[in-house]
């Protein structure tokens, strides 16, 4: 292969990467811009808001509650599987507590969530960009962001951290319990362990994950759904796109996140 042709073959290679990523770039721009101005027809969308965060959080507390007591039950058996016979019993308190907190309470929420939510929304709102609903709402001078971006995304910025914290809060309930059984742990060991590795931190540091989750899982399924595109099969794949990009920038930022807070922590 001569030098020209190789190098208009990696042009092109490099072309198809980028063009695609450089286009969503500027979409996703205007698209957060777009949001940001919506936000002030709150007379239209804060009705509509509440409207969403009771669905969702009712919605997706069972099943919330439930990966988080299987999460806190799996923690504590662990903890007697490895630690037992090794380390003093208020340890496994300690170990329970700052699992679910700092990372099983947030990361496996928002996971569930980007599922459950992320590909609702995504489907809700390719179905209404390929049936043309949004084409018919902004031709009767109505604003697609007011009425249908901005309820679903401020929602679970509300509704998601507050899952989080049950979720956390029930893990450590049931991981206590299971450790009663398993451990034969005292509630004066497992609260001295709890309170003994606690550090305010923790619950800030769980918060701050809620809330960037919380975008991840509904700005991103919102951004796809908005623009997508080709039919049914359109919808099907934007779909799949959103929850698998939830769930890597759930990832990403969680990696990121604790290297920015408890990595400056040490």
């Amino acid at each position: 292969m001569t030098a020209p042709a190789l190098t208009l073959d990696l042009l092109r290679l490099v072309s198809r990467w980028s063009l695609p990523a450089a286009v969503h770039a500027g979409r996703f721009s205007f698209f957060a811009v777009d949001l940001v101005r919506g936000l002030a027809d709150w007379r239209i969308w804060v009705p509509r808001m509440f409207e969403q965060t009771n669905n969702l959080f009712y919605g997706s507390l069972f099943i919330v509650m439930l990966v988080a007591g299987f999460a806190g039950a799996v923690t504590s058996l662990q903890t007697g599987y490895q630690f037992t016979g090794q380390l003093p019993l208020y340890v496994a308190g300690g170990i329970i507590v700052q699992s679910m907190v700092l990372e099983l309470g947030p990361v496996l929420t928002g996971l569930i969530l980007a599922g459950r939510i992320g590909a609702r929304y995504a489907a809700e709102l390719g179905t209404m960009r390929v049936t043309e609903q949004i084409d018919a709402l902004e031709s009767l001078g109505r604003s697609p962001v007011t009425h249908l971006l901005l309820p679903r995304i401020v929602a679970g910025i509300v509704a998601i951290p507050a899952l989080v914290m049950a979720a956390n809060a029930f893990g450590i309930t049931v991981g206590y319990v299971i450790a009663i059984g398993s451990l034969g742990l005292s509630y004066a060991d497992f609260q001295t362990g709890a309170h003994y590795f606690f550090r305010p931190l923790d619950l800030y540091y769980s918060a701050i994950k809620s809330y960037a989750f919380a975008a991840a899982v509904t700005v991103i399924p919102c951004y796809i759904g908005y623009h997508t595109q080709q039919g049914a099969e359109g919808v099907g794949r934007a779909t799949t796109q959103a929850v698998v990009s939830a769930c890597v920038t759930i990832l990403v930022l969680d990696t990121v996140l604790t290297k920015l807070i408890l990595g400056s922590a040490q």
